[in-house]
């Protein structure tokens, strides 16, 4: 299944992938915990999505979270049309052993004024604090991956077209509070 019923682990497998981050960020970074996967009793893909955050907005801070990301195998996808937001892939994901092969992810880097950045923490929080809204979502996750027959692509482009709507009336909400 495409959706998942929550798993507690995604926690954990958050703080694992974390821990190698580190190794590599400066002091002046901070590691979120973004997406589905970090909202307690949301069903949600098996995939982790997490922002490193850096407070010092320059160029060279900035090369300096690719360069140590590099060292781990990443490379650097471009803002794929987000501003203030870029995107990090893996270049191996064969190795079983590195925990950052092991487990599925995706890595963003923004500042800490990215606006993309400040969305996805409304959103989380919203939903953390909201068991209504976190419910709604979860049935409108579940009701577009049945449509797709479960296929991950078609399923991101629907929720893209479908969900956008119901994630943007959270957002709007929770800057309200």
């Amino acid at each position: 299944m495409l959706i998942q019923e929550y798993n507690s682990n995604w926690v954990s497998d958050f703080e694992k992938i974390k821990q190698k981050l580190e190794t590599v960020l400066s002091q002046k970074t901070k590691v979120e915990h973004i997406g589905s996967t970090s909202v307690p009793h949301l069903a949600a893909k098996n995939i982790i999505d997490i922002d490193i955050v850096y407070f010092e907005k320059t160029e060279k801070v900035f090369e300096q979270i690719k360069k140590g990301l590099i060292k781990l195998g990443y490379y650097h996808n471009g803002n794929q049309g987000i501003e203030d937001r870029d995107v990090f892939k893996r270049k191996d994901t064969t190795n079983e052993e590195n925990i950052l092969d092991k487990i599925p992810h995706h890595l963003y880097v923004c500042s800490f004024e990215s606006e993309e950045l400040k969305r996805h923490v409304l959103f989380r929080d919203f939903l953390r604090e909201n068991e209504e809204a976190r419910n709604e979502y979860q049935n409108l996750k579940y009701n577009l991956a049945q449509r797709v027959g479960q296929i991950k692509k078609q399923y991101a482009e629907l929720k893209e077209k479908e969900a956008k709507s119901f994630i943007e009336s959270i957002i709007r909400k929770a800057r309200e509070k």
